[in-house]
């Protein structure tokens, strides 16, 4: 059976470092231009080299999105980009226009290049054309059923790696070819700055009839193409392995540091499990519903996913109060507070490859040995006595139902 690498999202270095102590194999981030999610935090040319370090430091690869359609203005500026990021140490380059491509083979010469889902590939004669090329994996279209995917990973050649995504938002247009950003909006969803128009909530109104608003549904006759939840496939990952996928994606480089590392260290979890071939365990299975997210479905792996309709809304259930920056073996925790909590809450404590378990705070103290029973100050530093060490980057989260009413 062939071990799927799991490839996490880095938006910043702090989602970077989670997601790299939380399990992944290989990230994927960008540096400030040519990447598909503008609004993450992403990565000055000065960052980079230290992401990648960092990444290789710990035995974890560093893809780079190179994946929007640049325009003739843009274009100009790629083969300096390309130049640093083969500088920097770069694994492999995630593009979708032929002309980065090229451009990559040229002044990238030591990059890896993937192509991106931005491409749209679905059928086998498209792969094995881009492994002609040169490229070494294929990001397959979204729409792409397990059935369709085991027909290409047979038919193109065994060299050519194939990569899908496996848990995150899933873009409503073929594979986010989409145009509904740039005219709703005006921010360009193919030059990374789609602002998630398919995720509003949306209604008819007919001409004569102002101010009389139906709702957009499915039934029987029909169907429509708003896409109101996101992708989640923990619970399918032998099915993904048997139908000969190399390596699966979690979407989300705009999501949070506690979104990438508690999704990484699921499906880490779970795949390392499978491989095993040990019982998965429910607790980290039960993870991914620890994070914010909407309803979630298969997408198209087994057939057409339907719709649903209720609503678009996220489910936000658990929120982080704090994060371990250090913690000794005596189980002393320094913490810096994202959220306000109080002595005697109930909490949860997660971390890199740690079995979540559950402390009722008492023993707190500020950094001068002071009495604390409310850390009330955004990003104060104080001391919490937990039942035993945890590792840095270990987070504190409690119970709390923040979802949109």
């Amino acid at each position: 059976m062939r071990k799927l690498e799991l490839l996490s999202p880095a938006g910043d270095m702090e989602r970077l470092k989670m997601s790299v102590l939380y399990g992944a194999d290989a990230v994927y981030l960008a540096g400030t231009s040519f990447g598909m999610r503008s609004f993450a935090g992403n990565f000055t040319p000065e960052e980079l080299p230290e992401a990648v370090k960092f990444a290789h430091d710990h035995g974890v690869k560093a893809h780079v999105t190179v994946n929007t359609m640049p325009r003739n203005d843009e274009v100009v500026n790629l083969p300096a980009y390309l130049e640093q990021l083969d500088d920097a140490g770069v694994d492999a380059l995630i593009v979708a226009d032929l002309g980065a491509f090229m451009l990559a083979g040229k002044y990238a010469p030591r990059c890896e290049r993937h192509i991106s889902t931005q491409q749209s590939i679905a059928n086998y004669e498209c792969a094995q054309s881009w492994f002609d090329l040169g490229a070494k994996r294929v990001v397959l279209a979204r729409e792409c059923s397990l059935k369709e995917i085991a027909e290409i990973r047979q038919k193109v050649s065994p060299e050519l790696e194939i990569e899908t995504f496996g848990h995150g938002a899933m873009c409503v247009s073929y594979s986010g070819r989409c145009l509904l950003s740039n005219y709703m909006t005006g921010r360009d969803s193919n030059r990374g700055a789609c602002a998630q128009p398919c995720r509003y909530q949306y209604a008819l109104m007919e001409e004569k009839r102002p101010g009389e608003y139906f709702p957009v549904y499915e039934d029987e006759k029909g169907t429509y193409i708003l896409n109101s939840r996101d992708m989640c496939t923990i619970d399918h990952l032998k099915d993904l392995m048997d139908a000969g996928i190399d390596c699966i994606k979690i979407e989300g480089r705009a999501k949070s540091a506690y979104y990438a590392a508690i999704v990484t260290g699921a499906y880490r979890h779970v795949i390392d499990d499978i491989y095993a071939g040990r019982e998965i365990d429910k607790v980290w299975r039960d993870e991914v519903d620890h994070v914010s997210h909407r309803i979630y479905s298969t997408g198209f792996y087994y057939g057409e996913p339907g719709q649903y309709v209720e609503n678009s809304r996220y489910i936000r259930e658990w929120q982080i109060v704090a994060k371990v920056e250090s913690c000794d073996e005596n189980g002393l925790a320094l913490c810096s507070l994202n959220n306000k909590f109080r002595a005697g809450d109930a909490l949860e404590v997660v971390g890199p490859d740690l079995r979540l378990f559950g402390i009722v705070p008492e023993n707190m103290t500020d950094l001068e040995g002071n009495p604390l029973e409310e850390p009330r100050t955004p990003q104060m530093k104080f001391y919490l006595q937990l039942p035993k060490q945890v590792p840095a980057l270990s987070m504190l989260r409690r119970s709390v139902d923040l979802s949109a009413k």
